[in-house]
């Protein structure tokens, strides 16, 4: 049994910029629910824009990469014990709409509902210390083996968007394909299309991202800018062209070169082009007469989920070298901050409310 208190801390965000810490009342919770206690949320690019722009209105309590401890069971909760460690997925589709029988996960109403929340309006929850998990995402919801930290756990939600986009892709063993950015996402590209059997060459403006790059299976790297690219390209396409691109990074001017260095039916993968209301020029011939499909790729899959959790805790996808910053809950402010900028050494950053568990979470990577 749990100590359950009344009240607890959450960073609430106010406003744009805005993210407070603040005393709120622990969540209530139904029979069909879960009360989770968080021991890690993931930074994500989606939260920052939401905190940096004011997309939405406040208050809310972001965080939606999430990991903790069962600490209550609804008595309608079937499969979950008090004290079971998991990992929480925040949408789950109907599967019987016709967005899910078209297998658009992403935009079916049900999936666009959040079902989990450390109070206002359904945000995540994550930067808290509870969250209440809803009856309509419980599927959603992964055991973590005793072996594998927290940490791990947070990571399924990032991997899963990763292969959703990779199996968007009509790829063969020996392709060649170009992943740009190797951030964290951009590194976890790279290494499940190296599972796969894709030649990756890996893009970057940071030397030490595309040193770890080489270790999570890029092929060849290119330090961006420069003008060895094409060359590149041509070299290990044997003059064919890709056959596919990823851009992993925010840029237009990226997107553009790598779609002029595809081969004839190749495919481009939008993966952060996510502010609406932008505009590029592309050739529509290229789509039309060269057959280059414009693909994009947005949140998860929930059918993915378990093989998402074998690569993940079977470490053949190991998630730890990526987690380079952790936070306390009372410096959420700061982790946003630093995930809009990284800095060099900045990767994957977590918000950890239980430092215990970020303690064990470390030892638990010594000893992997």
């Amino acid at each position: 049994m749990f100590d359950i208190p009344k009240t607890m801390r959450a960073s609430v965000y106010r406003g744009p910029g805005d993210l407070r810490t603040e005393t709120l009342p622990v969540p209530r919770t139904g029979a069909g629910e879960l009360l989770v206690r968080v021991s890690a949320c993931g930074v994500c690019p989606t939260d920052i824009k939401k905190i940096q722009y004011g997309t939405v209105p406040p208050p809310r309590v972001f965080g939606h990469e999430t990991a903790g401890t069962v600490v209550r069971v609804g008595s309608r909760v079937r499969g979950f014990s008090v004290g079971a460690r998991v990992a929480l997925h925040h949408h789950i589709p109907c599967l019987d709409c016709h967005y899910c029988r078209h297998r658009a996960f992403a935009q079916c109403k049900t999936y666009k509902r959040t079902g989990i929340t450390a109070g206002f309006e359904p945000a995540g929850g994550g930067f808290a210390e509870y969250v209440r998990v809803m009856p309509f995402v419980l599927p959603g919801v992964v055991k973590i083996p005793a072996r594998n930290s927290f940490e791990e756990g947070a990571m399924l939600e990032p991997v899963n968007t990763v292969l959703k986009a990779v199996r968007r892709l009509n790829l063969l063993p020996g392709d060649v394909v170009l992943v740009a950015g190797q951030g964290p996402i951009g590194l976890m590209f790279t290494r499940l299309l190296q599972i796969q059997g894709v030649r990756v060459i890996a893009t970057d403006l940071l030397s030490a991202r595309l040193k770890l790059a080489r270790r999570f299976g890029a092929r060849w790297t290119h330090l961006a800018p420069g003008d060895g690219l094409p060359s590149l390209v041509s070299k290990a396409t044997r003059e064919i062209g890709l056959d596919a691109a990823i851009i992993a990074v925010p840029s237009d001017a990226v997107a553009l070169e790598a779609q002029g260095l595809l081969r004839g039916g190749g495919q481009l993968m939008l993966f952060a082009h996510t502010k609406r209301g932008d505009a590029f020029t592309l050739d529509p011939a290229s789509v039309c007469v060269d057959e280059k499909d414009l693909l994009g790729s947005y949140s998860a899959d929930f059918t993915l989920q378990r093989e998402v959790a074998r690569l993940v805790f079977s470490r053949r996808l190991d998630v730890r070298p990526l987690i380079t910053h952790r936070f306390a809950l009372e410096k959420t402010a700061a982790a946003v901050r630093l995930a809009a900028r990284p800095t060099e050494d900045a990767l994957k950053i977590l918000v950890t409310p239980k430092t215990g568990e970020a303690g064990r979470a470390k030892a638990a990577m010594r000893a992997g």
